[in-house]
Parts: structure tokens; C-alpha cells; sequence
């Protein structure tokens, strides 16, 4: 299945989860916001989200700094 992955697309097995594929990428879910198919979306939700063909997610890192 594809989607779309901050931008780029993305080859993933069928029945991905938001969760599961924040954990696949390595990324600290406590460091990220995620956004699919347009809409911010809960870190409890994630893992009741199956993704689909086509479907379009960013995963937004939180960057410190002044």
C-alpha cells in the first residue's frame, strides 16, 4: 500500500496503524504531532487508525531552540 509521508511517498504494509508506523520510523511519540489526511490527530487515537491506499500523513518533530 502507499501513502504519502511528509511529502514523499511511502510503501507500507497493509493494515499499518498511525502508532505503528510512528514506532516503525523510531520516533519519540512524545515528540511528535501527527497530522492524517489533513487533520491533527491524538497520540491515544493513533493506534485505532488503520492507514489506507493514498492516504497522506506528516509526523512533525518538535524542534527546541531560541
Amino acid at each position: 500500500m502507499k501513502i504519502i509521508l511528509n511529502g514523499r511517498e511511502e510503501v507500507l504494509e497493509e493494515g499499518m496503524t498511525v502508532a505503528g508506523l510512528v514506532a516503525l520510523k523510531g520516533v519519540n511519540p512524545d515528540a511528535v504531532i501527527v497530522e492524517y489526511n489533513y487533520s491533527l490527530v491524538k497520540k491515544e487515537d493513533w493506534a485505532g487508525i488503520t492507514l489506507k491506499e493514498n492516504d497522506r500523513l506528516e509526523i512533525l518533530r518538535f524542534v527546541g531552540g531560541g
